[in-house]
């Protein structure tokens, strides 16, 4: 009796915590025990395919449990993050190597992920947007916008928050983290707006375009403000595929700029907010923005440290401007990271700056690099890509993607974490594309950017569930206006991007051209 009252007591106890943590409690337990049965069940119980290698079936075994944990958020995403090369590991997933004489794990592989270049640019973001954050220089840049393009109704302010979200998109890495930067702002917005049915859709208008589908859209473009364009550039580095910098990512991907002006027009008649008016917008807008007052010396050297760092990112090898260096981009990061805690340049403390800083995010990049570099090593990303290969062969190059695009949304609809579901969907697209004789860059952004375009659940993305938390409107609200935009974005893909492509080189038709870059 007693034994009994004290477990029921421990398991309150547990769930007391979770629940203190602003967490579900069913959904953290049952995924946190799926994860690790799962786990085991792979590693020991279940026969071992044909075909695929016994570290292969390891990898495996780390790759559903990372993918459970990141899907029911049973363990923070860093954590999830950091353990997957533990698991790597313990599990002999990237197979143990001798050194004088003994049998080691290979530390450099299994932590590879964490010293790639690319998480060290990530890192540079991440600082630098904090101490933007405690600059309140996003605001200022947001409020500015609004202001001089004299948003008064609900299209302008939409159109207003989609130019913020460019310039942010630049400044603030992780569309998640704009998100939370750019909620109070729309918030504002919003409030100026009455209660009649008319202006309540107009609020969902503006808070799901300006926070999710501009949020996005704006981060595909610009390489260090979307964490997926980070994974898909360190597997096409380490596959030969070298030298595609700053400059050459934007030229890749501005195209999708444009299918905003498509998600506008659909919103707009989805919620029919054509000619909405915002009581006193503009006025209120320049009120606040007048506040804020003139730009201090702190926000200028800011702007100025930016500048810099990207000028020596635009400069870099095979530079249209001017090659002015060698170095990778991960490397002017950190000379960024050494610019920025200059003594005496910002007015706060390395502890106010952690504070702001995403680190969990910084870890969860690192260990979905280091996932996707094991599924490649173990053969487990070529063992999954034969076996989707069958489904696929035989088809056009459009009707391949297509299958692969809405197979990809499918799926998609129980993962939360984007940068999760492009660590394991990359390195399975990227290995399919020689069997399809399809170019593997241009078939794995296809496939994976559609993926950022996951809009029928607000759980798909952290950036809706962050919008989501604003209270103004529903789960359907939501998944009514984004089956459109998810069928916007297929189509986008397949008839803008692709041959955009192919105009620069890199036809997903044709995997014989020469690298461009």
């Amino acid at each position: 009796m007693n034994t009994s009252v004290a477990q029921g007591s421990f398991i309150q106890y547990l769930v007391g915590n979770i629940e203190a943590s602003g967490r579900n409690p069913t959904r953290v337990i049952s995924g946190f025990l799926a994860a690790w049965i799962l786990f085991a069940l792979i590693l020991w119980v279940f026969p071992r395919p044909e075909g695929l290698s016994a570290s292969g079936m390891a990898v495996l075994a780390v790759v559903v449990w990372a993918s459970i944990m990141w899907v029911s958020e049973a363990l923070p995403v860093g954590i999830t993050g950091i353990s997957v090369p533990t698991l790597l590991i313990l599990t002999h997933g990237i197979p143990w190597i001798e050194k004088k004489g003994k049998i080691v794990p290979p530390m450099e592989i299994v932590f590879s992920g964490f010293t790639k270049h690319v998480v060290w640019l990530c890192l540079f973001a991440f600082l630098i947007g904090a101490v933007m954050q405690l600059l309140k220089l996003d605001r200022r840049i947001a409020l500015g916008i609004l202001d001089k393009i004299k948003a008064s109704n609900v299209g302008r302010v939409i159109w207003g928050m989609f130019f913020v979200n460019i310039i942010l998109a630049f400044l603030i890495p992780a569309a998640n983290a704009r998100a939370a930067t750019l909620l109070p702002v729309v918030k504002g917005i919003t409030n100026l707006l009455g209660d009649t049915p008319e202006e309540n859709e107009a609020k969902k208008a503006i808070i799901i375009q300006s926070l999710v589908y501009g949020t996005m859209i704006c981060g595909v473009f610009i390489l260090t403000a979307h964490l997926p364009n980070l994974i898909m550039i360190g597997i096409f580095s380490n596959n030969g595929f070298e030298g595609l910098g700053y400059l050459d990512w934007m030229l890749l991907q501005f195209p999708y700029l444009g299918m905003f002006v498509l998600t506008q027009w659909w919103v707009r008649y989805h919620f029919k907010t054509g000619g909405i008016k915002i009581a006193g917008g503009h006025a209120k807008i320049q009120e606040e923005h007048k506040a804020l007052g003139k730009m201090s010396t702190a926000e200028w050297m800011l702007v100025s440290v930016f500048v810099l760092i990207a000028l020596l990112f635009m400069m870099g090898k095979g530079s249209p401007i001017y090659e002015l260096h060698k170095f990778q981009l991960g490397v002017i990061g950190l000379i960024g990271i050494l610019v920025l805690f200059t003594p005496g340049l910002f007015p706060y403390t390395w502890n106010q700056v952690q504070a702001k800083t995403i680190w969990g995010t910084f870890l969860l990049l690192g260990g979905a690099i280091t996932m996707t570099a094991a599924m490649s090593k173990s053969g487990l990303a070529q063992f999954l890509a034969d076996g989707i290969h069958g489904l696929v062969a035989g088809h056009s190059w459009w009707m391949i993607i297509l299958i692969m695009m809405v197979g990809t949304h499918i799926i998609r609809i129980g993962m939360l974490s984007n940068v999760a579901a492009i660590a394991m969907l990359a390195p399975i697209v990227f290995a399919m594309a020689p069997a399809l004789d399809l170019h593997p860059v241009a078939f794995t952004l296809l496939v994976c950017d559609t993926d950022t375009f996951a809009y029928l659940l607000p759980t798909q993305i952290t950036a809706a569930v962050i919008a989501y938390g604003s209270d103004e409107f529903s789960v359907t609200d939501y998944a009514k206006a984004g089956w459109v935009c998810i069928l916007i974005a297929i189509a986008y893909g397949l008839l803008i991007m692709a041959p955009w492509y192919a105009f620069l080189g890199l036809p997903v038709w044709d995997a014989s051209v020469p690298w461009p870059f």
